[in-house]
């Protein structure tokens, strides 16, 4: 067992379960966790909608997806003899400047809600120990915790567990706490009683669908990650495609579009957990301050946070390419110029498309006034009464 997980053997009888539930409900809670359910190790159906999605290629070049195949549908193979998955969320959302609010502001930089604070893995998987060893002082069991940190499909285990429904958009939406939260798992060989799933209340609306800007949802339930916001601002190594470039906005990292406009998240509750609290004014920050970062800065920044692990060259990368959708005004164009010939390949590149895009609308702009002039003089001279 890795470092996520602990051998204890499991050798008491079951009639103790449904009790030692509600205690663990009420350790998650002191832990930190908005909600605990449990489910079983099967996914049914999962690893059949995994691999046409594979097959479509719509992973893009997350190879470690199609590496690890049904494993992402097998707690069971994750960790041999697991017979329960504990699921549990923590809210994420922090006291921020509106989502809404910055996305108008195309001079300022958005970054995901869930990325504003430090980085969610280490304290999820820390409060997960904590809870998986709490359970072994009263139940011997052998567990491993997982946050991102194994190849686990967690909206289908969260679904499975009743822990919430899978949105259009692909997330877990709970009527209470809508999509704003984190997913956590136990895997455990202890014979828990599980909870049954919940229904689904997505109903006939589409708003997520319709939000995405580059419609990237490209049926319910169905997400082309080439196309979606996160995937190319966090996921992609390489080059942004150009025909996309233009619709990511002002959005530097992720994008949350498709949950900003689900009725559900009218109900997303705040946070309590100071990790979570926005740092270094990622909510209100404008793109020439962050461009203007240096590796150091962002090292020293950024470091503890979700953001950190794209690196220096895909933070230039996505900053420029909100750069080149903001307005030309003179302090972008100089933050653009000081980085045209120095930096990578990559970041180069795309320096050179915003600075053009920001040319030409000067360009545009000023044809349009001497237009507008020369219209002003075919008409003639004005007439006063």
């Amino acid at each position: 067992m890795d470092g996520d997980g602990h051998r204890q053997s499991s050798s008491e009888g079951s009639g103790a379960l449904p009790a030692l539930i509600a205690r663990i409900r009420r350790w998650a809670t002191e832990l930190g966790f908005a909600a605990v359910r449990i489910g079983d190790a099967e996914l049914p159906g999962a690893e059949r909608e995994l691999d046409a999605w594979l097959a479509a290629g719509c992973h893009g070049e997350m190879d470690y997806m199609s590496r690890h195949g049904s494993l992402r549908c097998r707690p069971d193979l994750l960790m041999p003899g697991c017979r329960s998955v504990i699921s549990a969320r923590m809210n994420y959302l922090a006291a921020a400047r509106p989502a809404e609010a910055v996305l108008a502001e195309p001079s300022f930089a958005y970054v995901s809600r869930y990325a504003l604070g430090r980085d969610y893995h280490k304290v999820l998987r820390q409060r997960l120990k904590r809870l998986a060893l709490r359970i072994a002082q009263e139940r011997p069991h052998q567990w491993r915790v997982v946050v991102d940190s194994a190849p686990l499909l967690e909206v289908a285990v969260g679904q499975r567990s009743g822990l919430g429904w899978r949105g259009k958009h692909t997330l877990l939406l709970d009527r209470d706490a809508g999509s704003g939260f984190f997913l956590g798992e136990i895997l455990t060989d202890l014979p828990l009683p599980p909870d049954p799933p919940v229904s689904a209340h997505c109903g006939q609306c589409s708003a997520c669908i319709e939000a995405c800007p580059t419609r990237a949802i490209i049926a319910p339930y169905q997400v082309d990650a080439r196309r979606c916001i996160s995937y190319l601002t966090i996921e992609l190594r390489g080059a942004i495609p150009q025909s996309l470039r233009s619709l990511v906005g002002n959005r530097i990292y992720g994008c949350d579009d498709c949950q900003i406009v689900c009725p559900w998240n009218r109900f997303a509750q705040l946070s309590t957990e100071p990790d979570f609290r926005v740092r270094h004014d990622l909510d209100s920050a404008t793109l020439v301050e962050l461009f203007a970062w240096s590796a150091a800065d962002f090292d020293e920044r950024m470091a503890g946070s979700a953001i950190y692990r794209i690196g220096y060259d895909l933070w230039l990368r996505n900053i420029a390419v909100a750069l080149g959708n903001g307005p030309a005004t003179p302090e972008a164009m100089s933050a653009l110029r000081a980085r045209s010939t120095n930096g990578s390949a990559l970041v180069r590149e795309h320096v050179a498309w915003a600075l053009a895009r920001l040319e030409a609308r000067v360009q545009s702009e000023t044809n349009s006034d001497v237009d507008h002039e020369n219209v002003l003089d075919l008409k003639g001279p004005r007439q006063h009464d």
